[in-house]
C-alpha cells in the first residue's frame, strides 16, 4: 500500500492524496492490516482519508475499528441494488458515504449498447443473452416513465440514486460532453415518494437478469459475501 502510495504521489506530482482507497478487498491480508498501513500514510502526512471499495457489512466494521473510514465506493444502481441489505445499513451506522459507481450499469440505464467483442460489456451476464432482453424490458419501463417526466432514463436513474440519501454521491463517467451535460441535468430533478415508489416498481430489484460481473469475479468481491440475517 505504501509503495503504490508513492508512486501515486510522484505520477501526480502531489505531496498527499485527498483519499486513498484500495481497489478491492484482499482476503489473503486482514482488513487490519491494509487499514494500518494507510493510518500510517495518514499520520505521515501523505493521504487526508482512508476510504475502501467493494466492501462487505463485516469488513466496513472491521476496518472502521482500526481506523475511521470515510467512504465506500461501490456499485449501486437501480440494476444494483444488493448493497441495500446489509452494506448501506452498516455504512449508514458507522457514518461512512457511499461513493456509487455504475449508477447507469454500464450504459444500459442509459440506452447504450455492447459494441463488439472487444467491448467487456460483451462478457458481463447481464449483457448476454436473455439476460439482455430481460434488462432492456425493465429499461424500457424507466424510460417509459423519463419521457412522462420530460427527462431522459439516464437522468432518472441518477435522479434515483441521488433521492436515495445526502450520504450517496454518484459517481458518473462519460467521454462525452454531451453526456456530462444529460448529466448534470439530473441535479434538478425533484422525485416525490410517489414517483420513486413508481420507478422501483417499475425496475423492481428481484427482476434485474444476471450478475453485475461475471462468477469468478463475483467470488472476489468482499461486498458479495453476505452475513446471516
Amino acid at each position: 500500500m505504501k509503495n503504490f502510495c508513492a508512486y501515486s504521489l510522484r505520477r501526480l506530482g502531489t505531496d498527499y492524496l485527498d483519499i486513498y482507497r484500495p481497489a478491492r478487498v484482499d482476503p489473503r491480508v486482514p482488513i487490519e492490516e491494509t487499514v494500518g498501513a494507510i493510518a500510517d500514510l495518514i499520520r505521515a502526512g501523505h493521504v487526508r482519508y482512508l476510504g475502501l471499495s467493494e466492501a462487505g457489512a463485516d469488513t466496513l466494521r472491521r476496518a472502521n475499528a482500526a481506523h475511521p473510514v470515510v467512504d465506500l465506493q461501490i456499485e449501486y444502481s437501480l440494476l444494483s441494488r444488493g448493497i441495500e441489505r446489509q452494506v448501506l445499513p452498516t455504512a449508514r451506522q458507522l457514518g461512512i458515504a457511499i461513493t456509487a459507481y455504475g449508477v447507469l450499469s454500464r450504459g444500459l440505464l442509459g440506452g447504450a449498447t455492447p459494441g463488439g467483442a472487444a467491448d467487456i460489456r460483451t462478457h458481463m451476464p447481464r449483457f448476454q443473452g436473455e439476460n439482455y432482453q430481460q434488462n432492456l424490458r425493465l429499461v424500457a419501463a424507466l424510460r417509459a416513465l423519463a419521457e412522462r417526466k420530460g427527462v431522459t432514463a439516464a437522468q432518472l436513474a441518477i435522479a434515483w440514486v441521488l433521492a436515495r440519501g445526502g450520504d450517496i454521491v454518484p459517481l458518473i463517467g462519460t467521454t462525452r460532453r454531451a453526456r456530462l451535460e444529460e448529466a448534470l441535468g439530473a441535479l434538478s430533478i425533484e422525485l416525490s415518494a410517489a414517483e420513486l415508489g413508481e420507478i422501483e416498481r417499475a425496475v423492481p430489484a428481484e427482476a434485474v437478469a444476471g450478475t453485475r460481473y461475471a462468477a469468478e469475479q463475483m467470488a472476489h468481491l468482499d461486498s458479495e459475501r453476505q452475513l446471516p440475517d
